[in-house]
This record gives structure tokens, sequence and C-alpha cells, in this order.
């Protein structure tokens, strides 16, 4: 039997460097994401470059109906799933609490958390039903430190935090392991959608010290997965080498 990985928001960052990783590594990999052209591109990518099949799904995590109504549709042939990646998940804004816009804190909800619940409990049934799998669920540093200006986008990443550690224990008599990931400061899309296209803005984030990459991460990521079946590693904080928590840095 192939090994399959699904993996939420593939069309860029974390999500596009684990399915070039997971399919380097020999396995078949369904993609999502809401972007269709960039799965596609991803796609003939990966089926190009390695032995593998690629199934493209383009939907939105965010939306109940479509993402269960597009899992629910995968081919018999794909959904003996090993592993599941919920990668999908952004920030909006950097405002105080109180300027911040509302429609902004529902669109970080919706993705981080409720977009995780959805795809995990629609994917689920399929690792239940062969006695095993994995999920990777992507945190972030900002899951274990509140800092200024950071309230909704925070408390997404604490929710991420906490569900993983809630599915660990009620997913424990199905053989399905939980591992939450941990990202510190890495260099992706991720804040030139936090400040809305701005690149200068974005890429001041990352200057006086050497970040992460998204082959960083998806690096461990596919480690979490190597280890003997017995073995889980539950939790894993990554940061550069110049970053200690949420919040301090060593800048030069």
């Amino acid at each position: 039997m192939e090994k399959i990985v699904f993996i939420t928001g593939a069309t860029s960052g974390f999500g596009e460097a684990c399915a070039i990783r997971f399919a380097e590594a020999g396995y078949d990999t369904i993609i999502t994401g809401r972007r269709k052209d960039r799965l596609e591109k991803l796609q003939q990518t990966i089926e190009e470059k390695f032995d593998v099949n690629v199934l493209p799904l383009a939907f939105d995590v965010s939306n109940r109906q479509e993402t269960f109504k597009s899992i629910n549709e995968i081919p018999e042939n794909w959904r003996h799933i090993h592993i599941l990646i919920n990668n999908a998940g952004l920030a909006l804004g950097r405002d105080f609490f109180d300027e911040a816009d509302i429609d902004e804190w529902d669109t970080m909800l919706d993705t981080n958390v409720k977009g995780l619940l959805y795809v995990s409990k629609a994917i689920l049934p399929f690792m239940i039903a062969q006695g095993k799998g994995h999920i990777i669920n992507l945190g972030s540093v900002a899951a274990k430190e509140v800092y200024e200006r950071g309230n909704v986008y925070c408390a997404s990443k604490f929710a991420v935090e906490a569900i993983s550690r809630s599915m660990r224990i009620d997913l424990l008599r199905h053989h399905i392991k939980v591992t939450a990931i941990h990202p510190g400061a890495a260099e992706t899309e991720f804040s030139l959608v936090r400040f809305k296209g701005d690149a200068a803005q974005a890429e001041s984030v990352y200057q006086g010290f050497k970040p992460l990459t998204a082959n960083d991460v998806a690096e461990v990521i596919y480690y979490c997965t190597t280890v003997p079946d017995h073995v889980c590693i539950n939790d894993l904080v990554i940061c550069p080498a110049q970053q200690a928590s949420a919040i301090y840095f060593h800048k030069e």
C-alpha cells in the first residue's frame, strides 16, 4: 500500500515545502488550498520530479460545507491517509486589541481553529478505519506566549495547542498520534499576508537575524513522522538560533 499524506494550505510556505519533502520521501500527496492554479502548478512540479501521485483539492478549510464535501468525495484509493498536516492558517494585522478589525479576528479564528477542526473531523474516519494515523497540527511560538498586538492571533494558536492536547488524549484508543509543531520566525508569505501586502514592513520583521525557512520547518515535520511506531513527539518548538521565545531576539 502506498503512503499517503494530506496537507492543508499547500499553495505556499510550510505546506508547499511539506508537499515537496514528503513527495521526495515517496509519499503520494493530497494537496489542498484555495488557489487552484497554485495547486495545479505544485502538482505538475511534484509529479515531474518525483515518482509519486498528487491529488489537488481546491477548497477553503474555513468553509465547513465545502471542507466536508471535498473530503467525503475523495476517491476510495486515496482514503488510506497515513499523515494529516493541518497547516492552513494566517495572521491578519498587528493592532492593539481596541483598534483591531473584527473581520480579521473572524478570518483568523475561522481558518486557524475551525478549519483545523473541520479537516481533522472529516479525515479521522479514514484513519480510524485503518487503526492508525498521525496528525500534525501547526501552531506557533504565539501558542506559548502572548505578545503585544498579537491578541486574537495568539488566541487562535493557543487554541491549536489545547486542541492538540485534547486530540492526543481522545485518539489514544485509535492508535492515532498527534504532534503539535510550533515554529518561531520563519520567512514565508506569513508576514506579507499579515501586513496586507506591504513588502517593506514584512521584510523588516526579519532584519538583523537569520529566520527559519519553510524547508527548515518541513524537515522537522518530516522527522517527527519517521520515529518508531511506539514513539510520538507530542510537542515541538522550533526557532531560529537568534530567537529564544515569541518576543526575545538577538538582532545584529
